[in-house]
């Protein structure tokens, strides 16, 4: 093998990229990565690190406002829009240099600038071109990542009077829109739409779901959709897009609208349209198609548990397999992935993957949905957790659910806090424990996971009420009655 040729070639330099390469180069395999654009990839520039900074701006003025209710005055609250995004694109620089390229080759990763695509086999090994450089690389990670999607609306290719915005663009601008239509109810429209309300934008947000945040517990949408009204955003359920024309949104009831059906507007004004419809895997003009890649009809990567596509020698890892899109998760399985490549290893994706929308209050979950009424549903509201109680902020709760024998398979949290208290509940889901076990864990006092806590302590005495418990301890404290009145 030639010596500029990889062991391993990694196609994409955002997070599942990165981890990839920087693992497999720590166990000595000779590792290339190209990146088209910038490294980093959809999390340092346009995801997670640009909105958390927007959130904690949002999240100053907010506790502006609201510092009154705990006999602090603040006074009147101004925006500075453009100094909000200076904010934000210092908190990406100061990120930057932990993906660039020159940290990358610290790590013993070769980055290369350019568009890669595979375009066949030298025996057992892949061939592909980087701009007309030819690289022969003995095993190949695609992380290739996702774009957000643009649904087949009328007008939205050809806005006219309208500005469309993504998770993409949003960032491009000198300041923050004065008044927005955020299209999509997930996790990002529900954080941009509260954040940019918090500092000053008018908002719409459009979901055709009868909630926000369809696929969490509807007492997690419903407390979402509570706070975003309290800080000013409209929140209209139940309505789609039917057309953007003349920098309006025109709306109808969707299938789903129900009862809220006489409560879609025909139309919203909508001079900034921003779209949080979900991503599209970027996966075309990358050969895979001859090579025999295997697509979802999303455009997703089929991949097994190890992380291996259907072409031999070919992994794939991050958004281009498809949801859930989590920064988290990528990372953990393009590390799998990489290494079950260059070492031959069997190791397996993550299963247990938790999940947080980081609007206030957050909602953190781990495991299927949780419900109220659920069998083996446990829940403790944030009225009986002191530190909320202290904070002034009773309306979360954490909600669990064990199965038949105790163990603990789902967790919700609503909350200030909600993504660090769900951290224990990850690891019992993922070892499978027993709720009731964790009692005996002494826990800080006061936080927000007294709430986890109180919880398992309720299952712990739950499970000693059993008949069979009750008569257990009813001899035990019998027989040490007797010992002593000897």
């Amino acid at each position: 093998m030639a010596e500029r040729d990889p062991d391993l070639l990694v196609v994409g330099g955002g997070t599942a990229g990165i981890v990839g390469a920087t693992s497999a180069a720590s166990a000595g395999a000779r590792v290339v990565l190209v990146e088209r654009a910038a490294t980093g990839g959809e999390c340092l520039w346009t995801g997670c690190v640009p909105s958390k900074a927007l959130l904690a701006a949002a999240a100053a003025a907010a506790a502006a406002r609201g510092a009154a209710r705990y006999g602090v005055d603040a006074g009147p609250v101004s925006v500075d829009g453009a100094r909000v995004l200076e904010h934000v694109r210092a908190a990406v620089a100061a990120v930057a240099p932990v993906d660039s390229p020159e940290a990358l080759g610290a790590q013993g990763v070769r980055v290369l600038s350019g568009t890669a695509r595979l375009v066949g086999r030298r025996g057992r090994r892949l061939v592909a071109d980087v701009d007309g450089q030819r690289l022969v690389a003995g095993q190949v990670l695609l992380a290739t990542g996702a774009a957000p999607l643009l649904p087949d609306v009328p007008g939205l290719r050809q806005p006219g009077a309208s500005r469309v915005l993504t998770s993409e663009t949003l960032w491009d601008g000198p300041g923050l829109p004065g008044e927005l239509v955020v299209l999509g109810g997930g996790g990002v429209g529900c954080e941009v739409s509260q954040a940019l309300a918090r500092l000053g934008s008018r908002v719409v947000l459009v979901e055709r779901g009868e909630r926000l945040l369809s696929g969490e517990d509807p007492q997690a949408g419903e407390a979402v959709a509570d706070a975003l009204r309290a800080d000013g955003v409209r929140v209209l359920l139940g309505a789609e897009a039917a057309e953007l024309r003349g920098g309006h949104l025109l709306l109808r009831p969707s299938a789903r609208a129900g009862r809220r059906a006489q409560q879609v507007p025909a139309s919203v004004p909508a001079p900034v349209l921003l779209v949080a419809a979900g991503r599209a895997p970027r996966s075309r003009g990358v050969g895979l198609e001859e090579l025999g890649v295997a697509l979802e009809q999303s455009g997703a990567v089929v991949v097994d548990a190890l992380g291996r596509t259907t072409a031999p020698g070919v992994w794939a890892a991050g958004d281009v397999t498809g949801p859930p899109f989590w920064t988290h998760t990528a990372g953990v399985d393009a590390s799998v992935a990489a290494l079950n490549a260059v070492l031959g290893l069997r190791r397996r994706r993550a299963t247990t993957v938790p999940r947080v929308v980081f609007t206030d209050p957050e909602v953190a979950a781990v495991g299927p949905a949780t419900a109220a009424g659920q069998p083996g549903t446990r829940t403790v509201g944030h009225d009986h957790v002191d530190r909320a109680v202290a904070d002034g902020r009773t309306d979360g709760f954490v909600r669990t659910r064990v199965d038949r024998r105790g163990r603990l398979v789902a967790v919700t949290a609503v909350g200030p806090r909600a993504g660090e208290v769900l951290a224990e509940g990850a690891l019992a889901v993922d070892r499978r424990l027993r709720f009731a076990s964790l009692f005996s864990t002494t826990h800080a006092y006061p936080t927000y996971a007294d709430g986890f806590w109180n919880g398992a302590v309720g299952a712990a005495r739950e499970s000693l009420g059993s008949p069979a418990a009750r008569r257990a301890l009813a001899v035990a404290v019998g027989l040490r009655r007797r010992w002593l009145q000897r």
